[in-house]
């Protein structure tokens, strides 16, 4: 028993107080109560874990994805590709089975797979590239960590490191080669209706792509509602952020004599325009795809002559090299672009390289006779 003393009413000074130091048996009863609904809800979230299958788990992290990391439908795509050979491979039942000895295996098993199976072409040397292999490594790294915040013992994301890889290499085309690609769909138009409006779509595509650096897929997205009047418009990119590009005068005009010419409702921007385009008055057939854009470019780069590989991504490139050529910062072309971190954008810097050059002309083997 302990004495406490506290204040009185005005005037009557204190008050004396005997308390007990244990605990009233109600207390203590309430108290045995909340330690035993906490272990009971241990247990049943303890027991849902364990009822889970690694399926169930995957299910769940792709929703996570999607729905709280903001991920685009196919990034999820791939992320459950990734993620289903290693399963298969190491026919994993639960995260425990999740092991280091597991990933090296797969990790080798991985480093052997032809990069074309099935081809008449594939050869022993015929590989999957070492990039191509750590999107699985960080598929699985992403899902090991999903684990670990849910609760689930397995291993340690830290415990994969990806593999090495080179500097990479980039598929440019001279600024005489990007030319006679701008003009190819123009010169290869012809006199029917519909040949000369999907040279006009042509042409209007390929120069939005120079004049803005856009990714194909942002180029499929577009709306047909882009106002031209304008300057600049804002994209959604990868991870959902937004940035704003430039539309250039060759861009506007090529995008208002396609529009011009369109008789159709369709809301997107580029529609594609099969054997059937136009059959039914108003209508089209539907959105260009991303693989439909990089077929045409293909087929034009062959017709202006141009022997290297030319993809939506290369126009891509020569919007920015041409940016970094006539003076432009590396952070400015990193935000027009839509790169997160400079060092992706940083593989252009060969570009603002080329006073190395001169300075090996003007200094270099001045001493030998």
């Amino acid at each position: 028993m302990a004495d406490c003393f506290v204040a009185g009413p005005k005037g009557f000074g204190a008050v004396s107080i005997r308390t007990s130091s244990k605990p009233s048996s109600r207390a203590s009863h309430s108290i045995h109560l909340g330690a035993d609904l906490q272990a009971r809800l241990s247990s049943i979230s303890a027991k849902i874990l364990c009822d889970m299958t690694l399926d169930d788990i995957r299910s769940e992290f792709l929703e996570h994805l999607e729905i709280e990391k903001g991920r685009s439908v196919k990034t999820v795509e791939n992320y459950d590709r990734y993620l289903k050979r290693y399963l298969k491979f190491s026919k994993a039942k639960s995260p425990g089975d999740i092991t280091e000895r597991s990933v090296r295996d797969f990790r080798m098993w991985l480093n052997r797979q032809s990069a074309h199976p099935g081809s008449p072409k594939a050869s022993d040397q015929d590989t999957l590239k070492r990039k191509t292999q750590n999107y699985y490594l960080i598929a699985l790294r992403a899902f090991l960590k999903f684990l670990s915040k849910r609760g689930h013992t397995s291993l340690s994301p830290e415990k994969i490191e990806l593999a090495k890889v080179g500097d990479r290499h980039l598929d440019l085309i001279s600024s005489d080669e990007l030319s006679r690609l701008m003009k190819a769909p123009m010169a290869s138009a012809g006199t029917n209706k519909a040949t000369s409006l999907s040279a006009l779509r042509d042409k209007a595509i390929m120069e939005l792509l120079f004049s803005t650096g856009l990714r194909v897929s942002e180029l499929c997205s577009l709306d047909r509602d882009l106002d031209i009047n304008r300057d600049e418009f804002s994209i959604r990119g990868k991870g959902d952020k937004v940035r704003v590009v430039f539309l250039s005068s060759e861009a506007k005009k090529a995008i208002k004599a396609y529009l011009d010419k369109r008789g159709d409702i369709e809301e997107a921007l580029f529609v594609n325009m099969g054997k059937g385009f136009a059959k039914v008055e108003g209508t089209s057939g539907g959105r260009l795809t991303p693989r439909s854009v990089e077929r045409l470019i293909k087929t034009y780069a062959t017709k202006a002559g141009i022997t290297k590989k030319v993809t939506p991504h290369v126009i891509r490139h020569s919007f920015a090299t041409d940016l970094l050529e006539n003076g432009a910062d590396l952070r400015s072309v990193q935000a027009l672009l839509g790169h997160a971190n400079i060092t992706t954008t940083q593989v252009y810097t060969h570009v603002t390289d080329k006073h190395l050059h001169d300075v090996h002309r003007a200094f270099h083997g001045k001493r030998r006779k």
